[in-house]
């Protein structure tokens, strides 16, 4: 289990996907843990297949306050 990421983590995080930085297993490690440390269901989707272009920060901020729609 990693660790708990806080805000400013998440975003070098982000920022080191949004620009593809290391190997393939490296992206895979680090896609993993933003999944881990944030309630959006499909972060990863924020990043590579954003509804419009979207800094670091603003994903970062969409990925930790999502919250999911409750019907009744």
């Amino acid at each position: 289990m990693s660790r708990k990421l806080d805000r400013r983590q998440l975003i070098e995080l982000v920022t080191r996907l949004m620009r593809s930085y290391g190997t393939e297993d490296d992206i895979d490690v680090m896609i993993d843990q933003f999944e881990q440390n944030v309630p959006h269901p499909e972060p990863s989707d924020l990043i590579f297949y954003p509804q419009r272009e979207m800094s670091a920060e603003e994903i970062v901020d969409m990925a930790i306050n999502y919250k999911p729609i409750v019907l009744d």
